[in-house]
């Protein structure tokens, strides 16, 4: 991984998903990996712990990584199921926002499939 900027306008937690993307999607880290543990891409990479774990449940979010409690951190998607992920959330917050529910918004998907 290459050395974080502290001068760049992105914080650091970006920085590292950003590392963390572009590994998954070079193939570095594959579907089913494990990751290493928070202190030591910490360590590694010369940042808080906690600055790794936001870039680590980014991605989580993102759905490019799952982590289990006792488990660790597996590599769960590609950047494409992560951009995928994205374009879901926004649906279901847009969907909320004009007031459809989880299940109307299901049937409509149905119905477009």
């Amino acid at each position: 991984m290459p050395a974080l900027d502290p001068t760049d306008p992105l914080p650091l937690w970006e920085q590292v998903a950003a590392e963390i993307r572009r590994a998954i999607a070079d193939g570095e880290a594959r579907p089913g990996e494990r990751m290493p543990l928070a202190k030591d891409l910490a360590t590694v990479l010369g940042v808080n712990r906690n600055t790794v774990l936001r870039a680590l449940h980014q991605l989580r979010d993102e759905g490019l990584l799952e982590i289990r409690q006792g488990r660790g951190i597996t590599v769960a998607g590609t950047p494409q199921r992560g951009a995928v992920m994205t374009r879901v959330r926004e649906l279901v917050a847009f969907a909320r926002h004009n007031g459809y529910d989880r299940d109307e918004l299901i049937a409509m998907i149905e119905a477009v499939s």
